[in-house]
């Protein structure tokens, strides 16, 4: 498989019609850096893909669908010989023009070509102006082909920016009126108790951020014979959304909901997403509800599926929990509880452990607007309250993917294969440089080897960087409709259970647990079997593409936050080396690049498998302490630019 940062052996030899039967047909990823990755059809990406060269691109790009041949002599080369289908009708980007012609700059740079717009066909569009160009021809070795169809505004402009992101990405956040009306009559419908469990007079909570938008999970616990019975409770979106009606087939083409600083895009219309199936405080809901029963131990000593109606008792944020649990709220009917699933929380935990659970501590950004419509960027917390609740779904999504294995159901479980060979090696001989005794098997690495190296650093000064490359060795999690186990969570089987109303998945498998809930076995294979493929992959392209939307929003909103603080001081930690310069986060997870120029003089050599740029007098390692200074910010390129004031040493 091939991986960005390899390097690649480059092969001359040349394909022939006598390789036809070698033909496959395959989607371009592109990269920036002018190479690109096929992901075959019918395959998930970074799951059997191809590397192709510059020269071998056939004036391919990205989002493209061809036809390639492997090359000869290599093992996961390929050259593309015809494209089938282009990928992309309009490009976003910067409009550059003098008196003879212009050209769109993509925002999105793996588009390896910039637009060629005639003066007559730019419209309104000026010089600096962000614009949208609909792509009107391919010609052969030259610049695609455009006009402009409309101009955003100004480029650097935050708003403008903000639109041009969510443009590229070509989200909506409105709705087909039909899905609108539809799902509004649907939600309409009263809730019966009809078929169901009762669950109403059951003690139950949420528990979420203050700017949840939509609530899916509930969770109740009581002790029973000295053990906990807990149950995890989960919105019934399929109760609403029906199988290929109008508002199914919407959900699936977005596959996810969204999430910005300032909106969302959501999966399903806000009279269900916002309304029915958000388990709001005092109104009964339909929900999916999973019993376990747990000892003192963390051991699951039982497992029950149910459809029920609940209401939850009270809407709690993370922080009235922790609040609570520090001893420093108030809330006597529910703070019992809370103590109990506190206890249950760290049981979990350390049976996770045990099991050899990969933990990593890598900072996840939560950025907000206040209500005087700032921006707001706190260090970042992973506070017990947190932890309560991912412990809670994660115990819960797996009971589910076991129940559904046994009874060999189709199913979309969620996967995270092991570290691919190559990976784990480069991981172990970076720790092995900094003096860590690593061991383990990079052809079979196993979750718990991972742990013991996490164990070894706790606490200490490496643990940071050790974190850090230790998750650039990791594959990433997708689904898949053959169980895989999840490397991550050290679990033999998951799937994800809990977040219907936000993940398509999550409702896939809400359907296929009916039917295995009302003895409808044959059914759910009759009716799913055939789907599950396409769906795990195209449902992980979808995860994939919004996880990269909100990154690039976020670091947006980063650089804009950071405007108002040029010439301000922090201290920082190195979280990437790159021959141009380092970057550095600061404990809010703002990142920013520091110049190689400003770097203190020396004559310095790049080790890309070490993370390390090293000089003479000087060093710059991934997981350093340094001391930096906001010098600039950039909105076009959201980039932070940092200078360097010192470096601290003995780390």
């Amino acid at each position: 498989m091939a991986y960005k940062g390899k390097k690649f052996k480059q092969s001359g030899a040349r394909r022939s019609a006598h390789y036809k039967s070698e033909e496959f047909r395959a989607k371009v990823k592109a990269n920036p850096q002018g190479y690109a990755f096929l992901i075959p059809e019918g395959k998930a990406e970074r799951e059997n893909d191809f590397f192709v060269p510059k020269k071998h691109l056939n004036d391919a790009l990205d989002g493209d669908t061809v036809i390639a041949v492997p090359v000869r002599g290599t093992k996961d080369e390929a050259r593309i010989i015809k494209i089938i289908e282009r990928g992309r009708t309009e490009v976003i980007g910067v409009f550059q023009a003098d008196r003879h012609a212009g050209y769109v700059i993509p925002d999105d740079r793996a588009f390896l070509s910039d637009v060629y717009i005639p003066l007559p066909l730019s419209g309104d569009a000026k010089d600096g102006d962000k614009v949208v160009a609909e792509i009107t021809s391919y010609p052969r070795g030259k610049a695609v082909g455009g006009k402009i169809v409309e101009v955003l505004g100004t480029d650097g402009d935050f708003f403008v920016e903000e639109e041009a992101i969510l443009r590229s990405y070509g989200y909506e956040i409105s709705f087909p009126y039909y899905v609108e009306e539809t799902a509004e009559k649907v939600a309409a419908e009263p809730v019966e108790l009809s078929g169901r469990r009762d669950l109403r007079n059951l003690l139950t909570v949420t528990i979420d951020g203050v700017d949840t938008r939509d609530i899916d999970d509930a969770v109740s616990l009581e002790i029973i014979d000295g053990n906990y019975r807990l149950g995890v409770h989960i919105a019934d979106v399929s109760r609403y959304v029906k199988p290929n009606g109008c508002i199914d087939k919407e959900a699936y083409s977005r596959g996810t909901s969204v999430y910005f600083p300032d909106r969302v895009i959501p999966m399903l219309p806000k009279a269900l997403s916002n309304g029915a199936c958000s388990l709001n405080e005092g109104e009964n809901r339909y929900a999916m509800s999973c019993f376990m029963v747990f000892d003192k131990r963390g051991n699951r000593l039982s497992f029950e599926l149910c459809e029920s109606v609940i209401r939850s008792d009270r809407r709690m944020t993370y922080d009235e929990v922790t609040s609570i649990l520090d001893g420093d709220g108030n809330c006597p009917e529910i703070e019992p509880m809370l103590r109990d699933m506190a206890d249950l929380c760290l049981i979990l935990e350390n049976k996770r452990k045990e099991a050899g659970e990969v933990t990593l501590d890598v900072k996840d950004a939560h950025i907000y607007l206040n209500e005087r419509g700032e921006i707001v960027i706190p260090d970042y917390e992973r506070a017990l309250s947190h932890r309560i609740i991912e412990q809670f779904m994660v115990s819960a999504n797996e009971a589910v993917a076991e129940f559904a294995e046994k009874r060999k159901a189709p199913f979309l479980y969620r996967i995270h294969e092991q570290p691919a060979p190559e990976k784990a090696s480069l991981l172990y001989g970076f720790l092995r440089d900094l003096g860590i005794n690593a061991k383990g098997d990079t052809e079979d690495a196993r979750p718990v080897d991972y742990q013991r190296i996490l164990k070894q650093v706790e606490d200490k000064p490496l643990a940071s960087i050790v974190n850090k490359v230790m998750l650039r060795s990791m594959q990433k999690a997708r689904y898949s409709e053959e169980n895989k186990g999840h490397f991550g969570l050290a679990s033999g089987c998951y799937c994800h259970f809990t977040s219907p109303i936000r993940r398509y998945p999550d409702l896939f498998i809400h359907r296929v647990l009916k039917c295995l809930l009302h003895g409808e076995d044959d059914i759910a294979k009759e009716k799913f079997a055939p789907l599950t493929r396409t769906a795990a992959i195209d449902t992980s392209e979808r995860e994939r593409q919004a996880e990269t939307a909100e990154r690039d929003v976020d670091d947006l909103y980063k650089v804009a936050y950071m405007q108002e603080r040029i010439g301000e001081e922090y201290d920082a930690v190195i979280s990437g080396v790159i021959e141009s310069g380092i970057f550095a986060e600061l404990a809010n997870t703002v990142e920013g690049f520091i110049r190689f120029e400003l770097l203190p003089a020396d004559r310095y050599e790049f080790y890309a498998e070490k993370f390390l740029l090293k000089g003479k007098s000087h060093s710059y390692r991934i997981g350093d302490k340094v001391r930096v200074k906001v010098a600039g910010c950039d909105l076009g390129s959201r980039r932070v630019q940092f200078t360097l004031l010192s470096k601290q040493t003995g780390v």
